[in-house]
């Protein structure tokens, strides 16, 4: 049994759930999403939220069940607060600027790396040297995703830490050569 896929997933009073089929559309105040439950999954709307149950017993009819759960409590969470991810740039002569709807970065090599910005997300670049990143968006899997191509562009080393990286990131540092 899923402890988490046993839980209904509640909708606000801000939120309306619309389910039809094995699709789902939920629209709140900062947008719309929808989600495609798998076909081992039923669903249904009750008083408590939406509450999700395996059609059999099989393992991949459970392994779906959790995971659809959490799926549909993003999509809600997203149209209710939205979600954000925050980088730090660390290094001497390393910021991000926004060029038009392009992110650029500076980060130590002979080109600026640019990303584009896929639309539904929300980019702001701060920070008294330009060195803090602020990923914003509705739906969890974009901005996690763009957040994650620019931290690839530079990951942080473990000798001197320059590079990008996410607030709060530990970085395991290691001592240099010895003589």
């Amino acid at each position: 049994m899923s402890r988490i896929g046993k839980r209904p997933v509640p909708v606000p009073s801000n939120v309306t759930a619309t389910v039809s089929g094995q699709e789902i559309k939920v629209k709140g105040p900062k947008g719309e999403l929808s989600f495609t439950v798998p076909e081992q999954i039923k669903m249904e709307k009750t008083d408590d939220g939406i509450q999700l149950t395996p059609n059999d017993d099989s393992k991949l009819a459970r392994s779906m069940w959790g995971m659809t759960r959490t799926m549909i409590a993003n999509l809600v969470k997203g149209v209710t607060d939205g979600f954000t991810k925050t980088l730090e740039i660390q290094g001497v002569g390393y910021r991000a600027a926004m060029k038009g709807k392009d992110l650029q970065l500076n980060i130590g090599f002979s080109h600026d790396v640019v990303h584009p910005i896929p639309t539904g997300l929300d980019v702001k670049v701060g920070g008294a040297k330009q060195e803090i990143v602020t990923v914003t968006g509705i739906d969890k899997q974009l901005v996690g995703q763009f957040a994650a191509n620019v931290r690839a562009s530079r990951p942080p080393e473990p000798y001197q830490g320059k590079g990008i990286r996410y607030q709060g990131e530990y970085i395991f540092r290691k001592e240099g050569k010895k003589k």
